[in-house]
């Protein structure tokens, strides 16, 4: 058989067809990546603004992602969590940092990572019978089986009934709604600041400082899903740091969450999960409670570490806050009465493209004329490009949107 690197396209596709299990749409084959750009089986460049689903954080081939993987992989790669490791602890300590005091647990994924919150507030709440856990609809949280009984869209659900127990879904920024679902069964609430596969909506700074309010009232959990809309991808480390900006009174200054959810741009395309549990909880998980095999490898770490030292030192949160901004003006010049353009929002390099015309069918097109971005709910299209984004790429993907749409 030929090397893998020399198969045409056709082929790649015929070895999905009869070897891998059919639960992606896929379209393009994709052989190799550089920076913002990728390239397919017959040679064509793609400009790459989905981020893989904002997980390239430094977009592809990154040369200090590929150095520290190299180095690492040839010094301990996996050592399993029976063991200390140096990687390990000095991102955790760099996570923690970002944040406040509190304690790092380190998994694979954001389903992990959320799952790992359904676990912290059911364990705080069982000594008092509280296991509830209320999260907004059209929000997403993951494809386990908690992970869907979450996910306040009924699409994710069906064929998988029973769901698991233990989830209500209220409107995203109702903070009445919130109110009226608490119980003495609640143990926690769950809320994007931005919510991505449901259309690139954001939580509004009463939402925010409200949920806050009726959790400490209560004395239960507010846990924050920071997969997609943190790691700076909003500017600012988490976005509700960005979202409360300028906001005065009400405790915005001090507005904290219990636990924060993180995975997808931590890792820069290598697969890392993380929860930040803040100090009050951070020892609730004893060893015997929660665990993992591969989280939190040495390999894992290291490339983290390099893609935060890369964030720092290239002021990569202030750069991707000045082309998001930018990538906005550029997309609301577009609107135009009947024109597919219906309206543009989000923030940092999570905007979102609320069309007028089908998302997936734009999407389509658009990969066809080179822009490859991520379809959403409700005729959206998300730009979740790397921290590293430059004027000329969103030149580039404004002029062909113009041009295709």
């Amino acid at each position: 058989m030929q090397p893998a690197d020399t198969i045409s396209g056709v082929a790649v596709r015929e070895l999905y067809a009869q070897y891998v299990v059919p639960s992606y749409q896929r379209s393009l084959t994709l052989t190799r990546g550089e920076g913002m750009y990728v390239w397919d089986a017959d040679g064509r460049r793609y400009l790459d603004l989905g981020g893989g689903i904002a997980v390239n954080s430094l977009g592809h081939a990154h040369p200090r992602v590929a150095a520290a993987l190299a180095k690492q992989a040839l010094t301990l790669t996996h050592t399993s969590n029976l063991y200390y490791h140096e990687q390990q602890g000095r991102l955790a300590q760099r996570l923690v940092g970002q944040l406040a005091p509190g304690k790092i647990f380190f998994c694979n994924s954001g389903a992990e990572a959320n799952e790992c919150q359904y676990k912290l507030a059911r364990k705080v709440g069982n000594p008092r019978g509280r296991f509830e856990i209320i999260t907004a609809l059209n929000s997403f949280h993951g494809r386990t089986l908690a992970g869907i009984a979450a996910t306040g869209q009924e699409k994710v659900r069906v064929g998988f009934e029973p769901t698991v127990s233990g989830f209500r879904h209220v409107p995203f920024n109702d903070l009445d709604a919130v109110r009226a679902a608490l119980t003495e069964r609640t143990a926690a609430v769950l809320i994007e600041g931005i919510q991505g596969e449901g259309g690139v909506t954001a939580a509004t700074p009463e939402s925010l400082l409200g949920r806050r309010q009726f959790t400490r009232e209560l004395g239960i959990l507010l846990l924050w899903d920071g997969v997609q809309c943190g790691h700076f991808r909003t500017g600012r480390f988490q976005s509700f740091q960005r979202i409360l900006e300028g906001v005065t009174g009400s405790g915005a200054a001090e507005f904290l969450p219990d636990a924060v959810a993180m995975a997808k741009s931590i890792g820069g395309g290598f697969p890392l999960g993380a929860v930040w549990i803040r100090d009050e909880y951070a020892n609730v998980f004893q060893p015997g409670t929660h665990g993992t095999t591969f989280g939190g490898s040495p390999l894992a770490c290291a490339v983290a570490n390099a893609v935060l030292d890369e964030i720092e030192e290239k002021n990569l949160a202030d750069n991707i806050r000045r082309q998001g901004e930018l990538l906005k003006q550029k997309l609301s010049a577009l609107i135009v009465s009947g024109g597919p353009v219906g309206a543009v929002r989000g923030m940092g390099g999570m905007v979102g493209l609320a069309l007028t015309v089908d998302g997936a069918t734009a999407a389509a097109r658009l990969a066809a004329a080179g822009l490859l971005l991520v379809p959403a709910t409700g005729n959206v299209l998300r730009f979740l490009p790397p921290l590293n984004v430059g004027e000329a790429h969103i030149a580039e993907a404004v002029d062909i949107i113009q041009k295709t749409l």
